[in-house]
């Protein structure tokens, strides 16, 4: 179902937020037989529980809805979007318990609750429908709520139909949908146009690799995002196992957040230039697929030693980081699902990121935990720099040791975005079990901070 709101109608049905600590207060106030109904099914208010109130004629008259204990409201995420899914069809109206960041929090929870990938068999969200909450602006949250299910239907989507050349296609029907500009480089006009390791890594897959990129805007300042789109990572001849491939379709999660963030951007209308560059590709094995011990020269003349043919996102990335930096923008972001390493340090629901801004640093953190999208910043460390050069050319794929992998990575990303204000995010775009508005499957991670922190960090 769409991820709108319900219209405003007298129909709607209240939603009561309660709080163990404003329960009993409430009790209190009703007659005795709603009562005598609440007691009897013993709800006690915590996060997320729901209890249907009777109405005339054995219909709903009503729901209430526990907020949890101080402590659930700071640990949870979306806690009311699990509510959203526990009531009947129908359109639904809050109280006006919540305000600022903890209703838009709720409302937009609400729409997430609402998303279901359906591509391949018949699924749907949550089919209680929210009225627009007075104090949210309803538009924004809306059209946050799309740019997620883009995100979510483009990492959800199998490789057998979400290759570099459909992903390009799915670029191209966001760009047209705002009137952006839209070009792809593709096959062996990559080496044409000097995107050298751009082709390297997907020059054995059928569906050839490419560079897409987007532009829109014309006033404010330059923000450039360049995601990962490995629409599919074999890991190469360093060939991954079983277990390791699983999963390997959300390898263009980067790829998926930074058009899901580009949507809500132009549909917002913000006033930046945008930039949209995207190394989509596919890592296979063929005759032709690079090797390890190969040596590529990249876009900006650097040399690198391939150590490993599964650490390729950092590869397509250091042409289109190169491109982008050519172009001087204000801000250039990466958002890459690149290393395990970083799933080790903070597992699957934080998203680390790398700058050296520390306006950026502090804004986006702010903007984070405003919007309930977690991020952690981990850093650039100058010390690491020397595990990135191997000796034999100027950078190393895949340094040994397994030591910082996603400092070293993210430090051999800032060689190629060099001369410009540059943050990068190491992604996991995934969520490993539902949790309300996020169920199993591909997620959106970072992007709503950054779009939150724009106003403030891109000041001129």
């Amino acid at each position: 179902m769409p991820l709108t709101f319900a219209p405003d109608t007298p129909d709607a049905l209240p939603l009561t937020l309660l709080s163990p600590e404003t329960l009993d207060g409430w009790i209190d106030r009703q007659e005795d037989a709603v009562k005598a109904w609440v007691l009897g099914n013993g709800f006690r208010a915590g996060s997320g529980k729901v209890l249907l109130l009777p109405g005339a004629h054995g219909a709903p008259g009503g729901a209430l809805i526990g907020l949890g204990d101080g402590a659930d409201r700071s640990r949870e995420r979306f806690a009311l979007a699990s509510a959203a899914g526990a009531l009947p069809e129908g359109d639904w109206r809050l109280d006006g318990t919540l305000s600022g960041a903890e209703l838009e929090e709720a409302a937009l929870g609400w729409l997430f609750a609402g998303y279901a990938f359906g591509r391949y068999r018949k699924k749907s969200g949550a089919r209680a429908r929210l009225v627009a909450p007075e104090g949210v602006d309803a538009a924004r949250l809306e059209a946050i709520a799309a740019g997620e299910a883009l995100v979510r239907d483009l990492i959800n989507t199998p490789a057998s139909d979400m290759g570099p050349s459909a992903l390009a296609a799915a670029a191209e029907a966001v760009a047209q949908g705002f009137g952006a500009t839209f070009r792809v480089v593709t096959g062996e006009e990559l080496l044409a146009q000097n995107f050298p390791m751009i082709h390297a890594v997907g020059r054995a897959a059928e569906d050839a690799p490419r560079l897409i990129e987007m532009t829109w805007g014309e006033e404010g300042p330059a923000l450039t995002l360049v995601g990962k789109g490995v629409c599919f990572d074999t890991g190469g001849l360093d060939i991954k196992p079983a277990a390791g491939m699983g999963l390997m379709k959300k390898d263009m999660g980067g790829a998926a957040n930074v058009l899901g963030l580009a949507r809500t951007i132009m549909a917002l209308g913000v006033k930046v230039r945008l930039r949209v560059l995207i190394p989509a590709v596919e890592n296979a094995i063929a005759g032709n697929a690079f090797r390890p011990g190969d040596i590529l020269t990249s876009r900006k003349g650097l040399t690198v030693e391939v150590n490993n043919t599964d650490a390729e996102g950092r590869l397509v990335l250091a042409d289109a980081l190169a491109y982008g930096a050519e172009g001087a923008p204000d801000l250039m972001i990466s958002m890459a699902t690149l290393t395990g390493a970083a799933r080790v340090a903070v597992g699957p629901d934080l998203a680390p990121f790398y700058s050296d801004d520390e306006g950026f640093a502090a804004g986006l953190a702010a903007a984070a935990q405003e919007v309930a999208d977690p991020v952690w910043r981990l850093p650039f460390w100058a010390p690491y720099e020397a595990m990135i050069e191997p000796g034999i050319a100027d950078l190393d794929n895949a340094p040994k040791g397994g030591f910082a992998g996603s400092i070293t990575a993210a430090l051999f990303l800032r060689r190629f975005a060099g001369g410009v204000n540059y943050a990068h995010f190491d992604i996991y775009g995934w969520q490993p079990s539902a949790a309300p508005g996020r169920p199993q499957g591909g997620v959106g991670q970072g992007w709503r901070a950054i779009l939150a922190a724009l106003p403030e960090v891109l000041k001129a």
